[in-house]
């Protein structure tokens, strides 16, 4: 573990965009995870796997926790003019986990006073009825996310830096409503430390977590870590209703609260991030 943990120290504080070459690839045991390694680069430093299971994205006036594990993954990679983020084997490298945004479309939701029984059943039903809408994170660019180690573990700077778009997805929206696009993408740059957002928003913390190996040394794990970052800007919807987005987006835009400028909106992922030796990754599989 401390050969792994020092060479990853001699990579920590590079990250630069890097393209990768699809090859199939079948870990096992512990390594499993690490499905997606994009192993057919010589140079790859680390097999890197990120599950969020809690946490919250908020744009405007509408907050989506986080209810379905948000899955990122890839590796780190040396490189001669530093390091970089190489996306996943197959394309998957932020997995699309579509999560329900409370309230819906209408945003109408059960009072808090009601019983919990109640309460839960109503919002089930509104969330999974015609007006229900479901938020997916989509990363607008692989190449261009960036996953600095010594930030991650120092709790300073850009940890886990992308560009991304929401999609909102309802019979009613249609199947191309989004917040942010592959030209104009929401900006989301993690840090584990302390943010510095422009006002009114007021710098909130977050929590590399504790840091753990498996018993070779070759998988290292941070757990129960909070990535946070609540500086960034979101443009408005576009797509919504199909041919009469013209009519839809400024619909969506008013329930939304978007465009929303830096300093409105908050993104807090939590969970844990684990890092594989590339040649043990290679030798659990079959």
């Amino acid at each position: 573990m401390k050969r792994f943990i020092a060479a990853m120290a001699v990579l920590a504080a590079l990250a630069l965009p890097a393209s990768a070459a699809a090859a199939p690839h079948s870990p096992t045991g512990e390594y499993a995870q690490f499905a997606d390694c994009p192993l057919s680069h010589s140079t790859l430093f680390a097999c890197l796997y990120s599950e969020s299971t809690a946490g919250f994205f908020q744009l405007g006036k509408k907050t989506v926790p986080i209810k379905n594990p948000v899955v990122l993954q890839g590796g780190l990679e040396v490189t001669e003019t530093g390091g970089s983020f190489v996306p996943a084997e197959d394309g998957n490298t932020l997995v699309k986990t579509p999560q329900p945004v409370p309230g819906g479309l209408l945003g109408i939701q059960a009072p808090t006073w009601w019983p919990s029984l109640l309460r839960n059943l109503f919002n089930e039903t509104i969330n999974n009825g015609l007006t229900g809408v479901m938020a997916t994170v989509e990363v607008t660019n692989p190449s261009a996310i960036e996953v600095i180690p010594s930030n991650l573990i120092g709790g300073s700077g850009t940890a886990l830096g992308m560009p991304v778009k929401i999609k909102l997805s309802n019979a009613f929206l249609g199947n191309n409503c989004y917040v942010g696009s592959n030209s104009k993408p929401i900006q989301l740059n993690f840090t584990t430390g302390t943010t510095s957002p422009p006002p009114p928003n007021q710098p909130i913390t977050g929590n590399p977590g504790t840091i753990s190996g498996n018993a070779t040394g070759t998988v290292i794990t941070f757990g129960g870590g909070r990535l946070v970052d609540n500086s960034y800007a979101a443009p408005g919807a576009n797509g919504c209703g199909g041919l009469f987005s013209f009519l839809v987006d400024p619909f969506v835009n008013e329930i939304v609260g978007v465009p929303s400028p830096a300093g409105t909106n908050t993104a807090v992922l939590e969970g844990k991030i684990q890092l594989g030796e590339p040649a043990a990754v290679r030798a659990s599989e079959p």
